[in-house]
């Protein structure tokens, strides 16, 4: 726990609803990200191919529209395999920056039982290995047009060399018991990739920093309304910017050390002291001392999947340093 890990959270847009494109794109903020001494790295929520922001895919209560159809279908055809080419891709950018990588993909299920999208968020290993997927368990609102809900088997815990990895998916974090089967593992790092950009959402990651005494790194696109595909639906007037972003990196005392970042793209730095994470649970342990099993009882239907993570690399010091953070 004396390691100091330096952390990167990268504010983006997807090339909106290209997939090669934006898998490119991610690659070489991978490798940027790296350049700059960032052992993990997290990207948004549905990065690859987009999140769907403003769009109705021809949908009212009781019926459908061939044009929205269309529009789901286009989704689809650019929607991520896993595993596939760009799980490919992004493993190799990840090894080739020596660094843990999570990012956001709108999954699509696999060619013999194709048409469903998930919501997930892929985990990579500094080796390269795609380690751990978790598909949100309940999409939000309109996303459930599009999105079909996980059903819990991957909630994920990743044991590394330096402390335990995991988290949940925008709203998800408002669910109790999701965050708590997490607290159970023991997390250390927390990731919260999301589309809310509204103040709320930075009282939600100081929260559950205070409430886990872990580090949460929560990451955020920058899009504006130009940004999206004119020929895809059109999604009327209003104002440019659709997602300002957010995105930040916080202490266990729920204390930023980055961010927010609002207004642009970016990438956040931060050296994670996790040490900090003993100190802090020192007068509150979620999962400890503060725990009252013989009151309360977590039944847990689908365990938390808790991966144990060899050595993927060699020590932090051996590695060439990177320029400061900007």
């Amino acid at each position: 726990m004396a390691r100091v890990v330096r952390a990167a959270v990268v504010q983006a847009s997807p090339v909106l609803l290209d997939r090669e494109a934006t898998t490119d794109k991610v690659c070489q903020l991978i490798r940027q990200a790296g350049s700059q001494g960032a052992e993990l790295i997290l990207f948004p929520e549905a990065m690859i191919p987009a999140y769907p922001r403003e769009m109705r895919f021809g949908t009212v209560v009781g019926r459908r529209t061939e044009a929205g159809r269309k529009a789901y279908a286009r989704y689809w055809d650019h929607a991520v395999d896993v595993p596939g080419p760009a799980t490919e891709a992004l493993g190799s950018a990840a090894r080739e920056a020596r660094a843990y990588v999570a990012i956001g993909v709108v999954e699509r299920s696999g060619p013999l039982r194709a048409g469903t999208l998930y919501c997930t968020v892929l985990y990579i290993g500094p080796d390269g290995r795609l380690l751990a997927t978790h598909r949100k368990i309940k999409p939000t609102g309109a996303e459930r047009l599009i999105w079909g809900e996980g059903d819990g088997s991957t909630l994920t815990a990743v044991r590394t060399e330096w402390g335990v990895l995991g988290g949940l998916i925008c709203w998800e974090n408002y669910m109790p018991l999701a965050r708590m089967a997490l607290y159970r593992e023991g997390v250390d790092v927390y990731l919260a990739p999301t589309a809310d950009a509204r103040d709320t959402w930075q009282a939600t990651i100081r929260h559950i920093a205070c409430e886990g005494r872990c580090f949460v790194l929560a990451c955020n696109q920058f899009v504006t309304r130009a940004m999206m595909p004119a020929d895809w639906e059109d999604i009327g007037e209003g104002p440019e910017v659709l997602c300002r972003g957010g995105s930040a990196i916080v202490d266990p005392l729920g204390e930023y050390l980055a961010g927010p970042l609002y207004g642009q793209e970016g990438i956040l730095l931060a050296d994670l002291e996790m040490g900090r994470i003993v100190e802090a649970r020192f007068d509150f342990d979620v999962a400890g001392h503060y725990d009252r099993p013989d009151i309360f009882t977590l039944v847990r239907k689908a365990p938390v999947e808790a991966r144990d993570l060899p050595a993927a690399r060699g020590p932090r010091e051996e590695r060439e340093p990177g320029p400061e953070a900007g």
